[in-house]
């Protein structure tokens, strides 16, 4: 037989109106508020149907809505599918707009590394006039650069430098007096002296031709380390040849031209190019650079990723591959590793052939690389063959010489002096200057080994004694301190042997030293 709805089972009983309905349990009362209620559903007693999707939760009205109830297993499990459910739209619109932010942070990046590199030459430029308005030099009566000067107006084919009776003055310090320097084509000097008393300012005055130097002799000084920029370590060292790379440029406009009246042009640029040897630029400036550490990686990158110990080394890989024909290096060493340290001495030695002038407080570098010293002492130049120990030799020898001369002429001084006599004073006198006379003129001659002709171009004057090089630390004037210094209290004895004696003998020390006894 058919089953009834519970909807007309109880319509009946209420019509029928005798008979009892069953009393109602409490779930059952619970679960009839909860369920909605629809026409057609079927009764309680029907067999509930397999549910297809998912359950349908309570409306908000229902009699559990206003109560907060802990989720359920399954619907925590639907909020964590939910939770992890890709949502592809707003993912995709989320990556776009932060791609696109990343290239303006990265064109603004660019932007800012520009502006500081143009500030640091522009510094750098400004710096570099403050520095050759502060120097002063004179050369014999006259300043270089004057109208009457004719610096540099010699014989193409002259490669000797030859710098006569020169002072030099920083901000009013005398750095040098008098002092005179040839500087002969092909030899390796190292330049030494105390520090702060003007080696790297005779380096800049070379560099800047405020000395006579020929105009045929091109001078570089490696000083500072290169600006970085978009370029390749290897571009920026290839680029250092400013002619070639004009050549290269006007090599690919030619080329790229229709124009028959340019091909007299290409072929004399060709020639050009030929004889500055440009097929093999490329292979030697990645020679120098891999001598001085740049693998076949970091010749690729560009010279604003390195740091300045580094950009350093590319400014030596360009000085070399230029080939000057005058180069002057400033503590080239400090920045390079015993590896390329290494290199750079086999490569000077072997393969430089024009000038160097190198100065550098590694006396390993300079006893390999040097064949000469130039010894800056007392405002003056001295010229020492060989290298740094036959220089340490031959100034050791030097001074106690000097010294030994001097000693005589105080001697003879002192004799005449107690005298009285006048004529016998300026006798001591005429004599020290004639056999100093004589003695110049014999190491010119010469050619002695220890100090080149620059000492015999000065003056003749009488023995003096050898000033060495000193060092003075001064240190402030110390505070005075607001006594007590020291507070004993409750002072007690200890037993013999457990430092008592010694503790006393120190505090009365210190009485004392306060006393100023």
């Amino acid at each position: 037989m058919g089953r009834k709805d519970s909807s007309s089972s109880s319509s009946s009983a209420a019509a029928g109106g005798g008979k009892k309905d069953k009393p109602m349990s409490v779930s059952a009362m619970l679960a009839s508020m909860d369920a909605p209620a629809a026409k057609g559903k079927p009764s309680k007693s029907a067999a509930p149907s397999k549910p297809k999707g998912k359950p349908s939760k309570a409306p908000a009205s229902s009699y559990m809505g206003d109560i907060d109830l802990p989720p359920s297993d399954e619907e925590e499990d639907e909020d964590a599918l939910a939770a992890a459910k890709p949502k592809p739209s707003r993912a995709a619109a989320v990556d776009l707009s932060a791609g696109v932010a990343s290239q303006k942070d990265a064109k603004k990046k660019d932007k800012r590394e520009a502006m500081a590199a143009a500030a640091a030459e522009a510094a750098r430029q400004e710096a570099l006039r403050d520095d050759r308005d502060a120097f002063s030099v004179v050369i014999g009566a006259r300043v270089p650069g004057s109208a009457t000067a004719d610096d540099g107006a010699v014989d193409d084919n002259v490669k000797d430098i030859v710098l006569e009776n020169f002072s030099v003055s920083a901000r009013g310090k005398e750095l040098l007096k008098s002092a005179s320097l040839r500087i002969s084509h092909g030899r390796r000097y190292g330049l030494v002296g105390p520090n702060g008393m003007g080696k790297s300012t005779l380096l800049k005055l070379l560099a800047w031709r405020q000395v006579p130097v020929p105009k045929n002799i091109d001078v570089l000084l490696v000083e500072q380390e290169i600006i970085g920029d978009g370029r390749s370590a290897l571009e920026a060292v290839v680029a250092a040849d400013e002619e070639l790379t004009a050549l290269r440029a006007e090599q690919a406009r030619l080329e790229a031209s229709n124009n028959a009246d340019d091909n007299d042009r290409l072929v004399e640029v060709y020639e050009r190019l030929n004889l500055r040897d440009s097929d093999a630029a490329r292979a030697r400036a990645s020679k120098i650079l891999a001598g001085l550490g740049f693998d076949q990686a970091m010749q690729a990158r560009s010279t604003k990723s390195f740091s300045g110990g580094w950009r350093m080394r590319i400014s030596l890989a360009r000085a070399l591959f230029m080939q000057p024909t005058l180069l002057l290096l400033d503590e080239p060493t400090n920045h390079l590793d015993l590896r390329a340290v290494l290199w750079l001495e086999e490569y000077l030695c072997s393969q430089w052939k024009k000038t160097l002038i190198v100065v550098s407080h590694d006396r390993d570098f300079l006893n390999t690389v040097c064949n000469e010293i130039i010894h800056l002492h007392d405002k003056s130049l001295h010229v020492y063959r060989g290298n740094f120990d036959d220089f340490e030799s031959g100034y050791e020898q030097k001074r106690k010489e000097m010294n030994r001369k001097f000693e005589v002429y105080e001697k003879q001084m002192k004799a005449a002096r107690k005298s009285g006599s006048k004529a016998a004073q300026d006798k001591v006198k005429g004599q020290a200057l004639s056999k100093a006379a004589k003695e110049a003129a014999k190491n010119k001659g010469k050619g002695k080994n220890a100090a080149d002709d620059d000492d015999d171009q000065k003056q003749v004057a009488v023995p003096q004694k050898w000033r060495d090089y000193s060092v003075e630390f001064h240190f402030p004037e110390p505070t005075e301190l607001t006594p007590p210094l020291l507070q004993l209290i409750e002072l007690l004895s200890g037993p013999m042997g457990q430092g008592s004696l010694p503790c006393l003998i120190y505090l009365l020390v210190i009485l004392a030293l306060q006393k100023g006894r």
